[in-house]
């Protein structure tokens, strides 16, 4: 028809599929200025396509096409203007979100590259002075086995959802001193996230910066206790006393391998030199 688009035409003007035309037909939101009667072939006529390019503009600003539909049954500069201005705010959230969620993948990156270099040690121990931390913890119902390390862990990430508390992509549990030193090297007492300070939230604990001394185990958990007497024993020659309980820190887990040998799990103490 002369003057008209069809709607292959006008997909393919607007790069857009005709399944896209079809749909906002279907639901009112730009209906064809002409429908041939007998083929049922829908034509647009150009008037129409600064329309559509309004439709589309919005959609690509982030409007959902509710809102589109909505502002464009009776819109004007002012009406205009002060959507935009709500859609700014809009994306100003959604940046400082994604910001936020780029800065918890790089912490992660860092993690595992880290902890890539320390295994590479051996055997070896770390000592080093690390800065404060922040856990939002629960405690892991008896008999403390990864079952119920598992539903803790699963209700911490649950509850930052729910709370909208900013966390890291890292998990880990504490594992009591003298659980370790009765060799109960996986009975651990609380399963945490690690995040930032918040007054949201009774349930977070600060770890102030101090000393620690750390080594990764590399590989399964059930083989974690190897790992542990090698961390008692380099703290004994290096004469360093264990201050607290023991912080495990999970770096590849299943969020990054599927293959158990390549899990690495950072296991930390607070510690002093001997005597002091």
């Amino acid at each position: 028809m002369k003057d008209y688009f069809s709607i292959g035409e006008l997909a393919d003007f607007q790069q857009i599929s005709r399944q896209t035309l079809i749909y906002y037909d279907k639901i009112g939101l730009f209906r064809p200025a002409y429908v041939d009667p007998q083929t049922g072939y829908r034509y647009y006529s150009a008037s129409q396509i600064d329309y559509l390019d309004t439709i589309l503009i919005m959609k690509k600003i982030g409007f959902s096409l509710k809102e589109i539909q909505e502002h464009m049954r009776e819109f004007h500069a002012k009406k205009s203007l002060d959507a935009f201005y709500h859609q700014l705010s809009v994306i100003d959230k959604k940046i400082q979100e994604l910001n936020m969620i780029r800065s918890r993948v790089a912490h992660r990156c860092e993690q595992m590259e880290q902890a890539e270099a320390y295994a590479g040690h051996g055997d070896e121990i770390t000592v080093e002075q690390t800065g404060e931390q922040y856990l939002l913890y629960r405690d892991v119902a008896k008999p403390c086995s990864m079952r119920e390390v598992s539903i803790a862990t699963k209700e911490c990430f649950a509850q930052a959802s729910r709370e909208k508390l900013p966390i890291f992509f890292q998990c880990g549990v504490v594992v009591p001193l003298q659980h370790v030193r009765e060799e109960r090297f996986a009975a651990a007492s609380q399963a945490f996230v690690v995040t930032e300070p918040s007054e949201r939230a009774e349930n977070i604990k600060k770890l102030p910066a101090g000393l620690c001394a750390s080594i990764c185990h590399v590989g399964d958990y059930a083989s974690i206790g190897a790992s542990y007497q090698k961390l008692l024993e380099g703290c004994r020659r290096q004469s360093l006393e264990i201050v607290s309980d023991a912080y495990e820190f999970c770096i590849n887990d299943y969020l990054t391998s599927g293959n158990e040998k390549e899990y690495i799990t950072r296991i930390v103490f607070y510690v002093r030199p001997s005597g002091q």
